[in-house]
């Protein structure tokens, strides 16, 4: 597991959860998956992102991550 698809799993694991949680919980946590897209083309221009800087510090290691 490198940095790079270790976002994909995290961010992808919450959309997931977040459309599930607003089918079967409460609509308003559709809420979260737009944030979470708010987010994904915010980091793509600044590359600012947490979760990159948490994975970081746990070691994973970072190469291409679609080569």
């Amino acid at each position: 597991m490198t940095v790079e698809r270790g976002i994909l799993l995290v961010v992808g694991a919450l959309i997931v959860a977040s459309v599930l949680l607003a089918v079967y919980v409460n609509i308003n946590w559709l809420w979260l998956t737009g944030i979470l897209g708010a987010h994904l083309v915010q980091a793509s221009f600044t590359g600012l992102c947490p979760v990159v800087m948490i994975l970081k510090k746990i070691g994973l290691p970072q190469k291409a991550g679609f080569s």
